[in-house]
């Protein structure tokens, strides 16, 4: 069993920047895809950035292209979303996943376990 635990949200100013953490424990992460998703109230869970289990392969939603960075300390069981230039429309709950399949993986159904969210606000 994976236990995920998301860390570093909080309130900014748009434009200002953030960096979520999401540590692992009960397993190594190494041989895991990963995943950042997030939900805003009363929308959807979505996609915002995946990355394979050795880092090679990285996936970004069109919204954060060029705004966000996806990264990986697999000898730290840590994986990292770098937040910067923050818009109001980023607020939501972000969540951190791990899926047993490795690949790189953008849907939601691939991933095994999943973190309790942190929740991040970006204010105009």
């Amino acid at each position: 069993q994976v236990q995920l635990v998301e860390s570093g949200g909080g309130l900014v100013q748009a434009g200002g920047s953030l960096r979520l953490s999401c540590a692992a424990s009960g397993h190594t992460l190494s041989s895991y895809a990963m995943g950042w998703f997030r939900q805003a109230p009363g929308k959807g869970r979505e996609s915002v950035a995946a990355i394979s289990w050795n880092g090679a392969s990285t996936y970004y939603v069109d919204s954060v292209k060029g705004r966000f960075t996806i990264s990986r300390d697999n000898a730290k069981n840590t994986v990292y979303l770098q937040m910067n230039s923050l818009k109001p429309e980023d607020t939501a709950v972000y969540y951190c996943a791990a899926s047993l399949q490795g690949r790189l993986t953008i849907r939601y159904s691939d991933y095994d376990y999943w973190g309790q969210g942190t929740q991040v606000t970006a204010s105009s």
